[in-house]
């Protein structure tokens, strides 16, 4: 009796001699032509087809998130092609490698972070002044415990991130406007009676929100953003294509490079074991 290989079900890629499926469709037929990368994006995370609504506040993310200039995931994506350029994967992964809790993974940090607000509350607040209370009281506590809030504050559009206000203008015509993008609204209406300054709702932030109420996977929200952001490095390597500058970088540094005394680390004091 001939044993049969164990089976690994999958909805996603699948091939046979003659085909390929995906989520349940045909590639070459139905996806191919008719389905556009985001919208794929979006339903190969789900295994459900957006509508047009989720589309356009979904690609508005991407957008937004794409490029931001020569932010460091830019520059050290530039530098290693300027070391490798056989290894184009080398450059494009060294700047995904830099999406943390200071560039790109905001996104992530703000959408759990108003996720976990808004799944304790008892119900949802029926207008602006009951989220102003609850971001209140988010915007306090906070404060207490000496933590900043995530999405608050932006290093270069300290007077408003121009990316806010359009992307909650779009979620609410395609009406998709939900509960974490209240919060962050509310929140960006009461901080400044806790903080006693006005701090921008910045990007990255806003595209948490808004991929939360798109019911997207939390544990997925920073893939997104490094998906968005896998296009802007590839147009930053082809502009360095065109126009290299990774070179003139390098050398910025090397030239200027000033030799100083050493500075070891402290010893520690505890007795070594072995």
């Amino acid at each position: 009796m001939t044993e049969h290989p164990t089976q690994y079900p999958t909805a996603l890629g699948a091939s046979s001699r003659e085909t390929i499926t995906l989520l349940g469709h045909d590639l070459a037929h139905d996806v191919m032509g008719s389905v556009g990368f985001g919208e794929l994006a979006f339903w190969l995370a789900t295994q459900r087809r957006p509508d047009q609504g989720e589309v356009r506040v979904f690609e508005a993310v991407l957008a937004a998130l794409a490029d931001h200039g020569f932010t460091p995931t830019a520059i050290v994506t530039r530098l290693t092609w300027l070391s490798a350029p056989d290894s184009v994967q080398g450059a494009l992964a060294a700047g995904l490698l830099g999406g943390g809790s200071r560039f790109l993974g905001v996104t992530e940090d703000c959408g759990r972070f108003l996720h976990d607000v808004v799944a304790a509350l008892d119900e949802l607040p029926a207008d602006e002044v009951g989220w102003d209370a609850v971001a209140l009281d988010v915007v306090r506590r906070r404060r207490e415990a000496g933590a900043f809030v995530p999405g608050l504050g932006h290093h270069v559009h300290k007077d408003g991130d121009p990316r806010t206000p359009r992307l909650f203008e779009i979620a609410r015509e395609e009406g998709r406007f939900g509960p974490h993008l209240a919060l962050f609204e509310a929140i960006g209406r009461v901080h400044p009676e806790v903080l006693g300054r006005t701090l921008p709702l910045n990007g990255a932030g806003v595209c948490g929100a808004a991929l939360a109420d798109l019911d997207l996977p939390l544990e997925l929200l920073r893939g997104f953003a490094l998906l968005a952001r896998t296009a802007g490095l590839i147009g930053q390597l082809a502009e360095e294509l065109r126009h290299p500058v990774a070179n003139d970088i390098f050398l910025s540094v090397d030239l200027n490079n000033r030799p100083v005394d050493p500075d070891p680390l402290p010893r520690s004091t505890e007795p070594r074991t072995t």
